[in-house]
């Protein structure tokens, strides 16, 4: 099977795809149009992108089966356009968590001690000792999280670490909960006496609890600008901000607003107009603001991370190789719109299932997912076929009648 690597990727990576029996096309440098061309020319079946960018003229100019996203995210990638054309989308979920904890929280020591500006004063060759001695601290303060999946969890054991409180908001958790029972689950130390966990209904809860707001939240249509003018109101004047999760998901046009009404400190690692490629021009206003930090888009990007998406990257397409299936694949229809199943029970011989696939057609009746079960021995076996509508007795009576191998078929509605 021949694999495109579209963006920067691991040697180790690299390696464990060839031992798998894959050959690899290593092009790290492709984007937009020349990576149409690219897709075209390899004639790969599986892509392998990181932060570039998969549109639907891509997925036309090749055969691919596979888009890999080595990341936790997809939104690169036109989801939609691939599962019109039967191509199987997969990420590699929380490998970058340990990670993109560590860049939040020291975004949030930088923020506290104005590292940056102390670097940046010293290079200038001013002494500024005064000024820059003035600093909050995080001890006893509270540490706000919106979403507390395998990232906020890592924020949750740093934040208590340094002897902060946490208030978390959660979908996990709708309507808030008990912070006894949400303790285990996110990683809180119930043990420790010297900071408290409180589970909150809302973000904006959140907000008003909280000395420090960071953002875990994958982006959906859910949660497409949740970080609001609503939720950001509620911050109290010298508070801070972080975002490391994705831009939209924050409404840029409020947060440079309590910026400059709030003097609230922001720092940032992902923006509404990032280039495509990993280098390029770059402008946004916000990070023209007074009090506000910002990196790369640098997240995930610490050798530990790249190491465990690489090998997570290999075991997708290993096992897609190997069974046909896609682990952590993200296009597949939660429920189908099958309404009945028909199961059959029939001796395994050639065409049984062509017959009754034949007469299925016949009667206009779309089969939506089927399985094939082998018993012992390898003499019968029981198909359950689902469809999207029901069979009429005369269909059923014709598929019985017709096959000596048929021992037995029933109709199953579905709920």
């Amino acid at each position: 099977m021949k694999v495109l690597i579209a963006d920067k990727f691991e040697q180790s990576g690299i390696d464990g795809l060839k031992a798998a029996g894959c050959e690899v096309v290593y092009q790290p440098d492709l984007v937009d149009a020349a990576l149409v061309d690219g897709i075209r020319a390899s004639g790969a079946e599986v892509l392998v992108v990181r932060s570039t960018r998969v549109t639907e003229a891509m997925l036309d100019r090749g055969h691919l089966a596979l888009i890999v996203r080595a990341g936790a995210g997809y939104n690169t990638i036109d989801v939609a356009a691939a599962s019109r054309r039967g191509i199987y989308v997969s990420n590699c979920p929380g490998k970058n968590a340990v990670a993109v904890a560590e860049l939040a929280f020291g975004l949030i020591l930088a923020l506290d001690r104005r590292i940056p500006d102390n670097v940046s004063e010293l290079r200038a060759g001013k002494w500024n000792k005064k000024e820059y001695s003035k600093a909050r601290g995080l001890s006893g303060r509270t540490l706000g999280l919106l979403g507390v999946g395998n990232i906020g969890q890592g924020m949750v054991r740093r934040g208590q670490a340094f002897g902060m409180n946490i208030a978390v908001w959660s979908r996990r958790f709708a309507g808030g909960g008990r912070p006894d029972l949400a303790a285990e689950e996110i990683g809180f130390d119930l043990t420790r006496h010297d900071t408290t966990l409180e589970i909150c209904a809302t973000p904006e809860a959140v907000a008003e609890r909280a000395d420090v707001l960071s953002v875990h939240v994958a982006l959906t249509p859910q949660t497409r600008g949740l970080l609001s003018a609503g939720v950001l109101d509620r911050l109290r004047p010298g508070s801070y901000v972080v975002n490391t999760a994705r831009a939209e998901v924050v409404d840029h046009e409020a947060l440079a607003r309590v910026i400059r009404e709030k003097q609230i400190r922001v720092a940032l690692d992902v923006f509404a107009n990032e280039p495509t490629g990993a280098a390029g021009e770059f402008s946004d206003p916000i990070v023209t603001l007074p009090n506000v930090y910002g990196t790369h888009h640098i997240g995930a990007s610490t050798d530990q991370a790249q190491e465990a998406i690489a090998a997570e990257t290999v075991r997708i397409v290993q096992t897609y190789v190997k069974t046909g299936r896609v682990p952590n694949v993200v296009n597949l229809c939660k429920t189908t719109p099958a309404s009945h199943m028909l199961v059959v029970r029939h001796r395994d011989r050639p065409g049984v299932l062509a017959h009754v696939f034949d007469h299925l057609r016949g009667a206009e009746l779309n089969v939506q997912e089927t399985e094939n079960i082998i018993f012992d021995g390898a003499e019968a076996a029981v198909a359950r076929i689902n469809l999207d509508g029901a069979p009429a007795k005369a269909v059923l009576d014709a598929i019985q009648s017709g096959s000596r191998d048929i021992l037995d078929l029933h109709l199953v509605a579905l709920g």
